[in-house]
C-alpha cells in the first residue's frame, strides 16, 4: 500500500504541474502512466487520472476566492456586479465544450487516446505557441483584465475549449491560445483559462464518477486512499504552479512552453514507435 501512496503521489504532482501549464495533463499522464502503474483496474485509472483534477480545482478556488466570490460583504456593488458578469462569461464559455464533450466523451476516448494522436497535438499546438507569440510581438492586447472580456470573445474561448477533447492538445493550452488570438493580454488569457477550468473540470469528474458507479463499481479502501491522496498533492503543487505561471507570464513569453510541447511529441512519437516496430 505505501507503494500506491508513493505512485498516487507522483501522479498528483504531474497532475498539479501539466494542468495549469499549457503543455497537456494527458501526455504527460500517459508518459507517467508507461514508467509508474497504479496497481488498479483500467476502470478506477480512467476515473483517478480525471477526478484527480478536483484537487487542481480547489488550489484555484482558494487562490482567487475573493475574485470570485460575488458576495463578499468587502466589495462595492458595482464589483459585486462585475464579479457576477465574470461567472455569467465563464459558464457562457463552458456550453460549447459541453454540447459536444457530453456525447463524444466516449468516443473519444475510444478514438483518440492514443501516442499518435496526443504527439501530434503536442506538436502541432506548440508551433502554434510559436506562431501566436511572434504574432502579438506587434499587437496590443485589448483585455488586460478578465473583467474586460466581452460576451463574444468568452464564447469564442469556449469554443477554443472544444479543441483539448482531443487528448494531448491541453485545455489551458487551446483556452489560452484562443484568449490571445482574440486579444487578450498573456495574464488575462491565463487568469480566464482557471476560472474556466473550475465547471469544466467539476463537470468532467462528475461525469466519470457517474459512470464509473453507474458500471457497478465501488472504491475499495484502497483506491479511495489513493485517491484522496492524489487530489490533495495536485492541490498542493497547482497552488505553487498558478502562482509560478502568473508570475512568469507577467515578463515572459509562452515560446518556452511551445518548443517543450514540440520537444515531448516528438518523445511521445518515439517511444510509440519503439513499442510498435521494435518491441
Amino acid at each position: 500500500m505505501v507503494t500506491e501512496i508513493l505512485k498516487a503521489i507522483f501522479f498528483g504532482i504531474v497532475e498539479g504541474i501539466t494542468e495549469w501549464l499549457p503543455i497537456s495533463s494527458t501526455g504527460h499522464m500517459i508518459l507517467l502512466n508507461e514508467f509508474v502503474k497504479l496497481q488498479v483496474s483500467d476502470e478506477f485509472y480512467k476515473l483517478f487520472e480525471v477526478v484527480i483534477q478536483l484537487g487542481a480545482i480547489l488550489a484555484v478556488i482558494l487562490l482567487f476566492f475573493h475574485k470570485l466570490n460575488p458576495f463578499s460583504p468587502s466589495k462595492s456593488a458595482p464589483q459585486r456586479r462585475n464579479t457576477w458578469r465574470l461567472w455569467f462569461k465563464v459558464v457562457l464559455a463552458v456550453i460549447p465544450s459541453a454540447v459536444i464533450g457530453l456525447p463524444l466523451d466516449d468516443w473519444m476516448d475510444a478514438h483518440f487516446y492514443n501516442y499518435v494522436v496526443v504527439a501530434i497535438t503536442l506538436i502541432v499546438y506548440g508551433i502554434a505557441f510559436l506562431f501566436v507569440e511572434r504574432e502579438n510581438s506587434h499587437r496590443r492586447a485589448y483585455a488586460n483584465s478578465v473583467y474586460d472580456i466581452d460576451l463574444k470573445t468568452a464564447m469564442l474561448i469556449g469554443c477554443f475549449q472544444c479543441l483539448s477533447l482531443i487528448p494531448g492538445t491541453s485545455r489551458s493550452g487551446s483556452t489560452i491560445l484562443g484568449g490571445m488570438l482574440c486579444g487578450m493580454s498573456r495574464p488575462a488569457a491565463s487568469q480566464f483559462t482557471f476560472f474556466l477550468a473550475i465547471p469544466v473540470m467539476a463537470g468532467a469528474s462528475l461525469l466519470k464518477l457517474v459512470k464509473f458507479f453507474g458500471k457497478g463499481n465501488s472504491f475499495t479502501l484502497d483506491q479511495t486512499v489513493v485517491l484522496i491522496v492524489g487530489c490533495a498533492v495536485a492541490f498542493i503543487v497547482s497552488i505553487i504552479a498558478i502562482r509560478f505561471l502568473m508570475d512568469y507570464v507577467k515578463r515572459h513569453t509562452f515560446t518556452a512552453f511551445g518548443v517543450y510541447r514540440i520537444a515531448l511529441g516528438i518523445v511521445v512519437l518515439v517511444i510509440w514507435g519503439v513499442q510498435t516496430f521494435v518491441l
